[in-house]
C-alpha cells in the first residue's frame, strides 16, 4: 500500500490541569499543563496533486476552506520547506467536537504537518514542524512532539512525563465554548503560583479556566457537577468537554449508567503516546 492511501489519526488531548501563572507584554497568557492523549480520533486523508493546489474535500460546517487549519497547515508547510511544486487534496473526517477543549483542529493541523512532510519528501525534523506549528496555535506542537508531557510557556516547552494508564468517562455539554471568550474575560485566574515538571503527580491542581466557563455556559457546571459525584472531574482545556478518571473501563462503564439521559458521553482510553509519534 502506498503512503499515499493510509489513513492518518489525529488524537484528540486532555488537559489533566490547567493553570496560567502569568501573561506575557503582547498578551498572550503564560500556562502550565500535563498534555494527555486519548483515543479519539479525526482521521485525515491525502491525495496527491501535481498542479500545487491545497483543496479541502470535506469541509467543516460553518468554516471557510481557507481558514481551516489543516489548509493553513499545509499551505504553511509548503512555504516552510522552501517551496514544493506538489499539492494535495485533504480529506478529513471529524469525530473530535469543535468548542470542546479537546484539540480537534490544532491535532488535524498537526498530523497534516506530519503527513505531508513525509508524502512530500520534504524530511523536516520535528523541531522544525514544531515551529510552523507554532505560528498555527498553541496546541499545534504538542501534537507533533507526540508525548504525553509537562507542558510551559504558551505551551510550546515540553517535558516528558510518566502519565497512568486510565480510562476517562467524558461528557459533552451542549455548547460551544470559545477560546478567545475565556481568556479575555476580566475575573481569569492568572497569577497561580508555577511549579517545577518534576513536582508534577497525577491528581495535582485544576482548571483555572473552569470557573469562568462555569458562569459563562451553565451546562458546563452542571456535567461538572454530575460528574464529581464518581471523582475528581475536571474541563479540559477551555472546555466545553469535561472528564473524570477510572481504572478500568467497567467503572467508567457503571458510572455512564447513573448519569442523565440526555448526558452525551464517550468511554475514551488514555494513550501512552500519539500514534504518529514514532513515525520518521
Amino acid at each position: 500500500m502506498s503512503a499515499w492511501d493510509r489513513v492518518w489519526p489525529a488524537p484528540a488531548k486532555l488537559n489533566l490541569f490547567l493553570h496560567v501563572v502569568g501573561r506575557r507584554a503582547d498578551g498572550y497568557h503564560l500556562l502550565q499543563t500535563v498534555f494527555r492523549f486519548i483515543d479519539l480520533a479525526d482521521t485525515l486523508r491525502f491525495t496527491p496533486r501535481s498542479d500545487g493546489r491545497i483543496v479541502l474535500a470535506t469541509p467543516t460546517p460553518g468554516v471557510a476552506p481557507e481558514q481551516d487549519l489543516v489548509v493553513r497547515a499545509a499551505k504553511m508547510l509548503k512555504v516552510g520547506a522552501g517551496g514544493t511544486a506538489l499539492g494535495a487534496t485533504i480529506h478529513l473526517e471529524k469525530r473530535i467536537p469543535m468548542g470542546g477543549g479537546l484539540g480537534g483542529g490544532s491535532s488535524d493541523a498537526a498530523t497534516t504537518l506530519i503527513a505531508l512532510n513525509r508524502l512530500w519528501g520534504l524530511n523536516l525534523p520535528r523541531e522544525r514542524l514544531q515551529e510552523i506549528g507554532l505560528h498555527l496555535g498553541a496546541d499545534v506542537p504538542v501534537f507533533i512532539h507526540g508525548r504525553n508531557c509537562f507542558a510551559e510557556g504558551v505551551g510550546e516547552r515540553f517535558t516528558v512525563v510518566t502519565v497512568p494508564d486510565a480510562w476517562y468517562l467524558l461528557s459533552f455539554p451542549p455548547v460551544e465554548v470559545p477560546t478567545a471568550t475565556i481568556f479575555r474575560a476580566p475575573n481569569l485566574q492568572r497569577a497561580t503560583p508555577a511549579i517545577r515538571p518534576a513536582d508534577w503527580r497525577p491528581g495535582f491542581g485544576h482548571n483555572d479556566l473552569e470557573p469562568v466557563a462555569c458562569a459563562l455556559y451553565p451546562e458546563v457546571a452542571r456535567h461538572l457537577a454530575e460528574l464529581r459525584r464518581f471523582g475528581d472531574a475536571r474541563m479540559t482545556g477551555s472546555g466545553a468537554c469535561c472528564f473524570v478518571s477510572f481504572k478500568t473501563r467497567a467503572e467508567a462503564e457503571q458510572a455512564r449508567q447513573a448519569l442523565p439521559a440526555d448526558f452525551r458521553t464517550e468511554i475514551i482510553r488514555g494513550l501512552p503516546l500519539h500514534p504518529l509519534a514514532k513515525l520518521e
